[in-house]
């Protein structure tokens, strides 16, 4: 099978580098300063007991036109949730109605989005890890989570699961696929929101803040409701997993503000609409002008 790797940052690397050490044919796509190291040396990953190096098929996401015959069989979108529409533009020549879409963007409704862009088989997904790009060309994998979490139509399902299998990457397919995509984002729309709202760390939300983060939770919780998901234990859980993390780790989102960066903020805070979560928000807007 031939797969397409849409951004090579902590997911997205992690994931191409692990295929093309399994024997997978994979063509990645990245930018800037990051693409020319990994065109020049291969993607270096960094885990906590060995370092390691994959000569990986990396392009510009315009360096595909006409580089080969037919469709990728397989194209995961591993780049933040606003990019993602002009991403598939980007691909859509090289895929057709036999080709599986997965996004493992941060949010809820990306299948959605690019099932309104597409007549492909599309699954829904979200993934376990903790990773980052460290530097061009450096991925840095921290601790041992990860799982692809995948589902819906069922061919591509097990297409999917093949290849996690043969790359051995732990993947589950949930049954309830929706439930499970809800149940991490429950925990990162409520942290991304409050970590860069307060501009502090999860350790810091749950020391002083930790009323607001339950009231913000159970609303996060109140709205899937409204959209037939019934993830009301998650509350608790998602509490207990900002207490148990490292008193300063900071959410992607709150990076992005420190660092001046485009942030997710429509798909983490601006897709529940809620008044708590509305007024964080139209507050967190404020920051980006």
């Amino acid at each position: 099978m031939r797969v397409a790797v849409v951004g090579l940052g902590g997911v997205g690397g992690y994931i191409a580098a692990s295929f093309v050490k399994a024997g997978i044919d994979t063509i990645g796509f990245a930018r800037g300063e990051h693409l020319k190291e990994i065109q020049l040396h291969g993607l270096t990953i960094k885990e906590d007991e060995k370092t390691w190096n994959e000569r990986i098929d990396t392009r510009k996401e315009d360096d595909l036109d006409g580089y080969f015959e037919g469709s990728f069989d397989v194209v995961m979108f591993c780049v933040k949730s606003y990019d993602l529409v002009d991403s598939f533009e980007h691909i859509r020549s090289h895929i057709d109605e036999n080709t599986t879409l997965i996004s493992f963007s941060n949010g809820v409704n990306n299948a959605e989005t690019l099932r309104n862009l597409s007549s492909c088989h599309v699954l829904e997904g979200c993934i376990y890890i903790l990773s980052h790009l460290e530097s061009p060309g450096v991925i840095r994998k921290k601790g041992k989570v990860f799982a692809a979490v995948f589902g819906g139509e069922q061919e591509s399902t097990a297409k999917l699961a093949s290849l996690f299998e043969k790359a051995e990457l732990r993947f589950k397919t949930p049954s309830d696929i929706q439930t499970a995509i809800w149940k991490k984002y429950i925990f990162i729309s409520a942290f991304a929101t409050l970590t860069s709202y307060y501009k502090n760390s999860i350790g810091y939300i749950y020391e002083h803040h930790r009323d607001e983060a339950e009231a913000l939770l159970k609303e996060i919780a109140e709205f899937a409701q409204s959209k037939g998901i019934n993830i009301e234990d998650e509350v608790q859980k998602a509490l207990k997993v900002a207490s148990e993390v490292p008193y300063d780790s900071k959410t992607s989102m709150l990076k992005d503000f420190e660092n001046k960066k485009r942030v997710e903020l429509e798909s983490l805070s601006g897709y529940v609409k809620m008044p708590l979560m509305s007024r964080y928000y139209e507050e967190l807007k404020k920051f980006l002008k």
